[in-house]
């Protein structure tokens, strides 16, 4: 668990961006499921009598879906077809070593096997976890939507480049220039209050409502994954054939 940004580092404020996260939410230990063990996967293998896919039961959700779905305005930032039958919603923290080692290392063969197939769409909701991740993300909704995973796989691939540095904004400004951003767009988007306001508010709800403790978390269906490894999401979607 990445822990708080660091007494010595220099506030957004100071650096005149505006801020909100002056309190934010406390994360937990993460709890990672363990891969099933071999026996059980033999057992697995033999009930089902073949590799075959089989249809799945139906995932419980944890939280109710009307309300988990709710937005307050803004787009949810969507990575797949929209009549997918699997929906997968993350909330992540841009400064979280843990979402990054997701994005890096998981990721890509999420939407290989499940995204680019049509069987999932992803979603990524904004949890950060201070206000240096809570900038980042800033820039991700200010980017043009075709961009948005463009500028977001490029902060999480350099993280150490500006994260955790007493001043992050040189490295952040060096990623947003290479998506489009002029400098001038930079700094304005930093400036928004609106949005910022958009993003504490999705970080809240997740809180306070859907029991968000730690990032990244996972939901899918609305029911809460355990786990962060593509044998997690295999688990609860299935096998990669048509619903």
């Amino acid at each position: 668990m990445r822990p708080h940004a660091e007494e010595g580092r220099q506030s957004l404020k100071e650096m005149e961006v505006v801020t909100l996260f002056s309190a934010p939410v406390t994360p937990v230990s993460r709890r990672f499921a363990l891969i099933a063990g071999a026996a059980a996967l033999l057992a697995a293998m033999i009930g089902a009598g073949s590799f075959e896919a089989r249809a799945q039961a139906p995932l419980k959700p944890d939280v109710d879906m009307t309300a988990f779905m709710k937005t307050d305005g803004l787009p949810e930032n969507v990575m797949g077809k929209e009549d997918a039958p699997y929906t997968i919603v993350e909330y992540s923290s841009m400064t979280c070593p843990h979402c990054a080692a997701f994005h890096k290392d998981v990721l890509p063969d999420l939407k290989k096997k499940y995204i680019d197939t049509g069987r999932a769409k992803y979603i990524v909701r904004e949890f950060p976890l201070d206000n240096v991740a809570a900038s980042a993300f800033m820039l991700g909704r200010c980017v043009e939507p075709a961009k948005y995973f463009d500028l977001i796989d490029l902060l999480y691939a350099n993280q150490e480049e500006w994260a955790f540095k007493d001043n992050p904004l040189p490295g952040l400004q060096k990623f947003a220039l290479q998506v489009g951003f002029t400098e001038d767009k930079f700094n304005q988007c930093l400036k928004d209050e609106k949005l910022l306001n958009h993003i504490a508010w999705v970080r809240d709800r997740g809180s306070k409502e859907f029991g968000v403790r730690a990032t990244p978390t996972f939901f899918v269906n609305g029911q809460r994954l355990k786990g962060t490894g593509i044998e997690a999401f295999d688990k609860v979607i299935g096998p990669d054939s048509k619903s």
